[in-house]
């Protein structure tokens, strides 16, 4: 099994980046779901102000992001925009990022479930971190998605 590589992880505002770290961050969102996946769509669609961002770098180097949000209060906390850059890709940093973003989500918001909208291909990987399928399969930008929900442990 591949090791781990190290890695740093960084929480943050929008506000709070740097215009370079911003860059990286969208650029890899930007190369991942609309270059690499072929899916025309905004990327950049209005909700970033409104989340935590969540980055595993190693020194200067963007291994991975995803974002945490609650789109408003009567909808579960989400984690979304779940990327992990091409050239790190096969090191279990899907893995490390999704940990990480499950423990941030669990401070932000203490006690509640924690949801998801998985390309349906990766229900097995998202299973293995406690969610489960939640919804019928439905296209979302011509990828097959399916919703899923991650219960808080019991107190």
């Amino acid at each position: 099994m591949t090791a781990l590589p190290t890695y740093t992880t960084d929480v943050r505002r929008l506000e709070e980046f740097s215009a370079v770290d911003l860059y990286a961050m969208l650029k890899m969102r930007v190369d991942v779901f609309v270059v690499e996946q072929e899916c025309a769509y905004p990327e950049l669609d209005g909700n970033d102000l409104d989340c935590l961002h969540l980055r595993l770098f190693d020194r200067a180097d963007l291994l991975a992001c995803a974002r945490l949000w609650r789109p408003s209060p009567d909808v579960l906390p989400r984690i979304g925009r779940v990327a992990v850059s091409p050239d790190h890709r096969g090191k279990r940093l899907g893995d490390a990022l999704m940990r990480e973003a499950i423990v941030e989500c669990e401070k932000a918001y203490p006690g509640e479930a924690i949801e998801i909208s998985a390309q349906a291909h990766l229900q097995k990987f998202y299973g293995s971190l406690g969610f489960e399928r939640t919804s019928e399969e439905y296209l979302e930008d011509g990828i097959p998605h399916v919703d899923m929900v991650r219960r808080p442990k019991s107190a």
